[in-house]
This record gives structure tokens, sequence and C-alpha cells, in this order.
């Protein structure tokens, strides 16, 4: 059934369609405000009751202003579209300001073991952490990337550096924890340590350290010369 939202305009012009194929950059401004309305009016489509907002207002500056008077004195314009117009402009500003939260700084093995003793020592499970750093060492996201065994086919490089990526990382430590309690590194997690390594130096984005974490003491294989 066609979507009656659009149904005034043409298949290959509908916004959502437009930003399911090519993304949202690819859409005009008032492409993307035409989603947020959802639905035109009798005597205007979405598109055109989009471009009707936008000749309102002078650029996206203005626009970001609006107040809900402005916004009500645009035909077309009723009290619920203004209202879900501004709460989306006041998401936008508060995205502007928004930072990412930082979770430490590295400054040392050290303090890597010991943030991380208190997270994996003690697991009946083995864990896969990446700590994701910044140019300046900021831990910028701790995650949990893989439940099980280094040697298993889960454990994949891949993985690891797409989240790398997500987060723009310029550094990253791997971390997992031995449920034995003995952290000294199997041949499997030195194998796994190289491959890493080599896959960063791919991609530019560094692999910092691999902590191993047992019961009361971890391993760097950075600084027992493995890394």
């Amino acid at each position: 059934m066609l979507n009656q939202k659009f149904v005034d305009v043409p298949e290959q012009s509908r916004p959502r369609e437009r930003m399911a194929e090519y993304g949202p950059a690819a859409l005009a401004n008032h492409e993307l405000l035409a989603i947020l309305l959802r639905t035109g009016t009798k005597d205007y489509n979405v598109l055109q009751l989009s471009m009707q907002v936008f000749s309102y207002f002078d650029d996206l500056y203005m626009f970001k202003n609006a107040s809900l008077e402005e916004l009500l004195s645009i035909p077309g314009i009723g009290k619920a579209k203004a209202v879900e117009l501004l709460a989306s402009i006041e998401l936008g500003k508060r995205m502007a300001k928004s930072t990412v939260l930082k979770e430490g700084v590295i400054t040392s093995s050290q303090f890597v073991g010991k943030l991380l003793m208190e997270e994996l020592k003690g697991l009946q499970q083995e864990l896969v952490v990446g700590l994701f750093l910044n140019t300046k060492n900021e831990i910028i996201k701790k995650e949990t990337i893989f439940k099980g065994s280094l040697n298993s086919s889960v454990a994949h490089p891949r993985e690891i550096f797409k989240a790398a990526i997500k987060y723009s990382s310029a550094r990253i430590i791997i971390a997992h924890n031995h449920p034995s309690g003995n952290p000294e590194p199997s041949e499997a997690d030195l194998a796994f340590t190289k491959r890493m390594s080599e896959a960063g130096k791919i991609v530019g984005i560094e692999l910092l350290d691999h902590f191993i974490i047992g019961e009361d003491r971890y391993v760097s294989l950075k600084e027992c010369g493995a890394l």
C-alpha cells in the first residue's frame, strides 16, 4: 500500500527512501525537514510544506531560534508539528554542545592493570575488553567486545578495529581474563596479539598494549616484550 504521508511526492523524490538509499548527508535541508514533518496538508505535499517553512526563515541559524508563535504562523504547521520541530531543534542544540565522556587518561601500565583487574578478575567466563583512546591517551570508550576464548573464531581483529574506527580512536588497548587465575599468555594469546598489531598498522590505529588478567595479578604483553 502506498505510503499516504508522501502520496503526492514522486517515488524517486521521497525523502525517506532517498535517505535509506543514500544516507542523511545526501539530503537537502528541506528533505530532512520533510521527514520530521511526516505529512503534508490538503494544499501542500510534505516537501512543499517543508520548503514553505524554510521560506519563512532566512537560513538555518534563524530556523534554530524559531519560536512556537513563528512556527504556528506558517500555513500548514499546527501545534503538534510546531512542538515536534521545536523538540528536534532543541535536541540538535544539545547534541552540538555534547562532548565525548572520558573514562580516564592512560598514564602507565599500572593504571590500566588496576582498572582492568577490578573489572575482570574472578570471572568464570573469558571476556575481551577494548579501551579506545584518543591522541591524548584519554579513554573515550571502554567496551566488552567478545565473550569467549581468544582462539574462538569470533575473536577477530576486524571486529575490534571496526569499533575503534566507530569511536574515532587513535590507539587501542585490549585485555582479557583467564578464568583459571593464571595470567601467563598462551600461544593463542601471543598469536592474536601479533595479528592485532599487524592489523593496527594497516588501518593506522596503534595497538598500545594487551593485558591478561588473572586472579591476583596481570601481565602486560608490551612490558614483557611480546608487543
